[in-house]
C-alpha cells in the first residue's frame, strides 16, 4: 500500500525531469516501450519528463523525435497514457500532423474526461481545421480554439481613428498615487475641449468625453501610467458579461481596433481567481462570439476594478512599446519610472515656464527627466552627469532617437559633487537641476543623508537666482535648506513605498 498523498507518476517525473535527453531516449525510452500494458502504466510520469526535458534542451531533431513518439502514444491502449501524451505534445509545439492525430482521437473517445483533456490540448495547437469541431468540445475550448486561430492574423491598436459614439463612457487615467493633481492638469491643458475632468481620487483622474476623439488625443498625455475606457459600473458580478460585451464596450474595441479583437480578463483585487475568469469569459462570449479572451499577447487588457458602485469594467489597449516613449532604447537598473519623469518635467515647467532653459541631471541614469524636459521645449543646453559611463551612453542614444530639436548637450561620467571638472557647469549657470537620485532601495548608499546635502549644495551653487531643483527626496527631513526655499512637497509611490517630490527655488541670497 502506497503512503497516502504519494503520486507515483509525479515521482519519477521529478526524477527523470533531472536526466538529459539522450539518456532518456537512450535509455528510458527504449523500456517504456517494451514493457507490459501494466508497467507502462506505472512509468507515465517519463510521458512528461520527454515532453519537459525535449522542449527546454532538445535540438530540433530530438523535438522532431519526441513529437513522433507522443503521436505514436497517442494510440495507446491506456487512457491515462494517451492522456499524457496529449498534455505534452505542445510543450514541444505543434508538428505537422498533430493536429489531425488528435482530430482522429477526438471521433473515437473514450468518454467525457478523454474529451475534456483532448480539447484542453486542442485548445493549445489547435487551427483552422480544429475550428469544424470546435462547438462540440464545449464553450470555452472553443472560444479559445478561436482564439489560438486567430492569432495568425496580425491584429493592431489603431491611434488615428476617432471615436464618436461615445455616450456613457469614462476614460480611466491611473498612474503614481500622490501624482494626481499633475496628471489633472496636463489633461486639461492638452485636452481642455475633448474631454473635461469629472473626478479625481488617489491615483486615478476620471474623464467624460465632450467630442470625438482618437485613441492619439488620449496618447499625448505623457504623466498618467495607463488609458483606459470605462462602459460602466455594476454592483452584481453576473452583470459583468452583459457590461463587457455591450454596445458601448464593443464600439471602443471595434474602433481602436484593426483585426481581431482578443483581450486577457483579469480581476484586479482578487488574486488568482481562475475559475473565476473561465467562467466570466465563457459568458461574455456566449454574448459576442467575436471577443476572444486570449492570455497570449492579447492587445487589450479587459480588468474588473472595485470601485464606489461595486466593480467597475475598464477596457485598457496593451500597446508595448508605449509610443509616448519610444525613445527609450535602452535602460538602466533602477531607472525613473517614464511617465514619473514625464510629471516631474511637467512640475519643472508649472513652477516657472522659461525660454532658453538650461538643466542639469546629476544622476542622468537613462536621461529621461532630461528628455522629457526638452520634450516641453524652451530648452537652451542639457547637462547630465553619472557614475556610470554606460549609463551615459545609454543617455546618449536614449536622446538621439527622442529627435529632439538641435540643442548644446554635455554629458559626463563622474561623481556629481566633481561638477567643477565638466566644461560649461559653473556658478549660476543654470536654471533647473531635475533629478531622481539613488534612493537607498535596491543599491545601498552608505551616506545617503550626505549624499543628499551635497546635492543641495550642488544646486544652491549652480542654479541662477530664481532657478528651480525638483528631485525626489528619500529622507523625511523639513529642516530649512540655505538658499533654497521649498516651493511644493508631495508624498508620491514610488513602487510600493512613499518618497517626496520636492521643489525649490534658488531665492538669490
Amino acid at each position: 500500500m502506497k503512503p497516502e498523498g504519494k503520486n507515483p507518476a509525479k515521482e519519477l517525473y521529478q526524477q527523470l525531469r533531472q536526466r538529459s535527453c539522450e539518456e532518456l531516449w537512450a535509455q528510458e525510452v527504449p523500456r517504456f516501450d517494451r514493457a507490459e500494458e501494466k508497467e507502462r502504466a506505472a512509468r507515465v510520469g517519463l510521458v512528461r519528463a520527454v515532453g519537459v526535458v525535449f522542449s527546454e534542451s532538445g535540438t530540433d531533431a530530438q523535438k522532431q523525435q519526441a513529437r513522433e513518439w507522443l503521436r505514436v502514444l497517442l494510440q495507446d491502449p491506456v487512457e491515462k497514457i494517451r492522456r499524457y501524451a496529449m498534455a505534452a505534445l505542445p510543450k514541444l509545439g505543434a508538428g505537422e500532423g498533430d493536429e489531425t492525430a488528435l482530430l482522429e482521437l477526438l471521433q473515437r473517445a473514450e468518454g467525457e474526461r478523454e474529451r475534456k483533456f483532448l480539447g484542453q490540448t486542442l485548445e493549445k495547437i489547435g487551427g483552422a481545421a480544429t475550428l469544424e469541431e470546435a462547438a462540440s468540445l464545449g464553450t470555452r475550448a472553443e472560444q479559445k480554439i478561436k482564439a489560438s486561430v486567430a492569432r495568425s492574423t496580425p491584429t493592431t491598436i489603431r491611434l488615428d481613428r476617432p471615436l464618436t459614439d461615445f455616450a456613457g463612457l469614462r476614460i480611466h487615467l491611473r498612474g503614481r498615487r500622490g501624482l494626481e493633481s499633475v496628471v489633472q492638469e496636463e489633461a486639461q491643458a492638452r485636452l481642455g475641449k475633448i474631454a473635461r475632468v469629472a473626478a479625481v481620487h488617489p491615483g486615478l483622474v476620471i474623464l467624460e468625453p465632450l467630442k470625438p476623439f482618437s485613441l492619439g488625443d488620449l496618447y499625448a498625455l505623457r504623466c498618467c501610467g495607463s488609458v483606459a475606457f470605462v462602459p460602466g459600473a455594476t454592483k452584481h458580478t453576473d452583470a459583468l458579461a452583459p457590461l463587457i460585451a455591450s454596445p458601448l464596450s464593443r464600439r471602443v474595441l471595434q474602433t481602436f481596433t484593426a483585426g481581431p479583437i482578443r483581450y486577457r480578463l483579469d480581476f484586479t483585487d482578487k488574486g488568482h481567481q481562475r475559475g473565476a475568469i473561465h467562467q466570466l469569459a465563457a459568458e461574455v462570449y456566449r454574448l459576442c462570439p467575436e471577443l476572444l479572451n486570449d492570455a497570449r499577447e492579447a492587445p487589450w487588457a479587459v480588468e474588473v476594478h472595485p470601485s464606489p458602485e461595486g466593480f467597475a469594467v475598464e477596457l485598457t489597449p496593451r500597446l508595448s512599446p508605449d509610443p509616448r516613449f519610444a525613445y527609450r532604447q535602452q535602460d538602466v537598473p533602477a531607472a525613473s519610472h517614464p511617465p514619473l519623469a514625464a510629471s516631474m518635467a511637467r512640475l519643472a515647467w508649472k513652477t516657472a515656464p522659461r525660454e532658453r532653459e538650461t538643466i542639469w541631471d546629476p544622476f542622468c541614469g537613462s536621461g529621461l527627466e532630461l528628455i522629457e524636459c526638452a520634450l516641453l521645449g524652451g530648452v537652451k543646453h542639457i547637462f547630465g552627469t553619472d557614475l556610470s559611463s554606460e549609463a551615459i551612453e545609454i543617455t546618449r542614444r536614449n536622446l538621439a532617437a527622442a529627435s529632439l530639436p538641435a540643442m548644446p548637450t554635455t554629458l559626463h561620467a563622474c561623481d556629481f559633487r566633481d561638477y567643477a571638472q565638466v566644461p560649461g557647469l559653473t556658478p549660476g549657470a543654470l536654471s533647473l537641476v531635475i533629478s531622481n537620485p539613488p534612493l537607498g532601495r535596491r543599491v545601498p548608499i552608505a551616506d545617503l543623508r550626505g549624499l543628499i546635502g551635497s546635492l543641495f549644495s550642488a544646486a544652491v551653487t549652480l542654479l541662477k537666482p530664481g532657478g528651480r531643483l525638483i528631485f525626489a527626496n528619500p529622507l523625511r527631513s523639513d529642516a530649512v535648506v540655505p538658499g533654497l526655499k521649498l516651493h511644493s512637497r508631495q508624498k508620491v509611490d514610488f513602487g510600493g513605498f512613499d518618497c517626496r517630490l520636492e521643489v525649490y527655488t534658488k531665492t538669490g541670497e
